[in-house]
């Protein structure tokens, strides 16, 4: 059996976890409670939790060195992350890239993201910002989300979100 390249992502490996959903037409942020190891069914698990006039919108930074987006409308969950070859170091990364069945990459390829680029279309960010956003690689992850939170209107409660925790 061989070594793995990291050990197991701990919960102080993620820079944050949030639940992002719109309640009455308002949205609301809230810090995800994560036991453990964060996986993959855990984070999908948690967000079901959530209400949600149009399912719940998961933002993930982790290690400052990707981010994961989840949305869990009804049943179903998509998944968007924003660097595949974070699937070499990190096993969260490699359980989205299983998930999306896409072949793992080696880390000294281009960091390109997989998944649902449309996963926020009709909430206000087409594909193409996110992606644009995405290719940004001036960006820290906290600061992508952060884009993405005042697109969509939710700017002002990501902030007290993140203040909260840190």
């Amino acid at each position: 059996m061989s070594e793995p390249t990291a050990g197991p992502i701990t919960t102080t490996d993620l820079d944050f976890a949030l639940a992002a959903y719109t309640e009455d037409g308002d949205w609301q942020v809230a810090p995800l409670v994560l036991r453990g190891e964060p996986d993959l069914s855990a984070l999908v698990s948690a967000l079901r939790r959530y209400p949600g006039d149009q399912g719940v919108v998961g933002m993930i930074s982790v290690d400052e060195d990707f981010f994961i987006l989840l949305r869990v409308v009804g049943g179903r969950a998509k998944l968007l992350i924003s660097d595949v070859t974070a699937a070499t170091e990190w096993p969260l990364a490699k359980q989205v890239v299983d998930e999306l069945d896409i072949p793992l990459v080696d880390d000294d390829d281009d960091q390109v993201p997989a998944g649902d680029l449309a996963i926020l279309a009709d909430l206000g960010m087409s594909a193409m910002d996110l992606g644009a956003l995405i290719d940004d690689v001036d960006l820290y992850p906290e600061e992508m989300l952060e884009e993405i939170a005042d697109a969509l209107g939710f700017g002002n409660q990501f902030h007290e979100a993140i203040e909260s925790i840190g």
